[in-house]
Formats: structure tokens, sequence, C-alpha cells
């Protein structure tokens, strides 16, 4: 069962929590990518319930019932967990974020090192003055004008988010089954992550593209990226430049999957996230 509430912080805004529930269990936190709203993820709900874990999770400013937050930076997410958090009385979590989760979780790491016992992150981007990466290779070219636009400023994002273009995200067969399988949980939020206009995902693509708040240096929890080979959202090359570049990264890369399927393997990362957090108890 999920619980869902609505979180007053001291700057006013209002955060939309979904929570699991079982103060005995390791909350993970989970971030959402872009466009999505924060419910936490169905098809893993079994697998976190076996292992004892607890989801927790919010939609990000700008997204579902959160507030919007014009000009956050990726690292702003830290200081809404750490809300959460204190209003939940969790002390130590986890975090596991996909795509444009991915960011938001590393900032969790960064910024919040002795609360995190360990982040997952699947499908996720490097920063975008990542030196010595080549930030568009191997992306789709819907993606590659997407975020060239909100490079170049909020007002040209927002009239490539209101000028009728469509975006394809070009998703792989593998991609495609996991949509039509367990992963067809998506559609439940995506539709309401834009139902109040592009706002959220603005904001979140202006963030990718502008500096991040934190270094990826600075993560010092025990990190896993899961990427797939053939991914052409967040091309794989960005998740070797995040192992190259986290101090206590390990990178599984996934040789036949995409963006989507990717999530195939999250199963087996709630296990990993499981032994990092038992082996900081004991």
């Amino acid at each position: 069962m999920v619980t869902e509430t609505d979180l007053r912080l001291g700057d006013g805004r209002t955060l939309h929590v979904y929570d699991t529930g079982g103060d005995d269990r390791l909350a993970v936190f989970w971030h959402h990518g872009t466009p999505n709203i924060g419910a936490p993820p169905a098809p893993l709900f079994a697998a976190a319930d076996g292992l004892g874990l607890r989801w927790v999770s919010y939609d990000r400013p700008g997204y579902g019932g959160s507030t919007p937050f014009p000009g956050r930076d990726v690292a702003s997410a830290a200081d809404d967990v750490a809300a959460v958090a204190d209003a939940l009385g969790i002390a130590r979590f986890a975090l596991m974020g996909h795509s444009g989760g991915g960011p938001h979780a590393l900032a969790c790491g960064a910024l919040l090192p002795h609360r995190v016992v360990a982040v997952v992150s699947g499908a996720g981007l490097a920063p975008y003055d990542a030196k010595g990466l080549d930030w568009f290779a191997g992306m789709v070219p819907s993606g590659v004008a997407s975020l060239r636009a909100a490079a170049a400023g909020r007002e040209a994002k927002v009239a490539h988010e209101t000028s009728g273009v469509e975006y394809d995200p070009e998703f792989t067969p593998a991609d495609l089954a996991a949509l039509h399988g367990d992963w067809s949980w998506f559609d439940s939020v995506v539709g309401p992550a834009t139902q109040a206009g592009p706002g959220g995902l603005i904001d979140d693509d202006l963030a990718y593209v502008s500096p991040w708040g934190f270094r990826p240096a600075q993560v010092t929890p025990p990190v896993l990226l899961l990427h797939g080979d053939r991914d052409g959202i967040a091309p794989v090359a960005h998740g070797e430049w995040l192992a190259r570049h986290c101090p206590a990264a390990e990178l599984r890369r996934c040789p036949e999957d995409g963006h989507i399927s990717v999530l195939r393997h999250a199963g087996s990362a709630l296990n990993w996230l499981r032994a990092r957090a038992d082996a900081v108890r004991h």
C-alpha cells in the first residue's frame, strides 16, 4: 500500500510524498525520470518486500502535486530528500534513480554522505561539463534537439517544448518489450507528469545542462551504475564516465539493453543495496 501526503517545506513549497511504510525497513528513495511523477516503481514492490525494503519518493518540483521551483539545480534534490526523511523519522537510507533520476540520486550521495548507505543509478546522464566526454555522441536526434534547446537557455527551451515538436525516444525492441510487459507501469507515471504543462520537464532539462551543484567525485557512498549498451537517450559513455569519476562506483553494462529494458536488472540492484546496507550496519 502506498500512502500519499503533502509535505510543507520551510520555504513555503510543497512536496507530494509517497511511502510504502514500515519503520523497521530500510528506506529506499526512488528518484523518477523525465517526465514522470514520483510514484515508486510498482514492478519492484515484490522484490523490495522480500528484501525488507521501504519505498519513499516524491514528485520533483513542478511535477504532480509538488510546487514548481524554477531555477533549481540537480543538487537541490538533497535538501528535498533530507526534508522528507526528517518528516518521516528516517535517519539513514539508500537511493535508486532511473534516467533523469540518476543525477538526483547521485546528488544525495554527494551531499548527504552520512545518511546515505548506497546509491543505484540506472541509465543516468553525466554532467554536461564532463571533461573528456562527447556528451551528445550516440544520443537520439530528439534528445539532442531537446537538450541543445535547454543549453541555449530557458526561453529557447520553452519555445522548443511549446512548438508542437514530437519527442521520439527511438526505443529498442527490448525497451518496447519491457514497456508492454512489467514496465507498462510507466503509462501511469508519464501521462500525469505533463497534464499541467511541461514545466517540470523544462526545469529538469535546464538542470541537466547547467552546473549540477556538486561533483561526482564527492559521491563517497557505494554506487552501482546500471547502463544498457543500446541506450540512445543516455548513451553508455555517460555511465562509463561516471564510473571513472565516482570514487566508489561499480558499472554494470548490459549489452542487450536500452534505456527502459535495463530495469530488468533492477531486482538484482536491490539485492546489491540490501547487502551494502547490511555491511554498514555490521
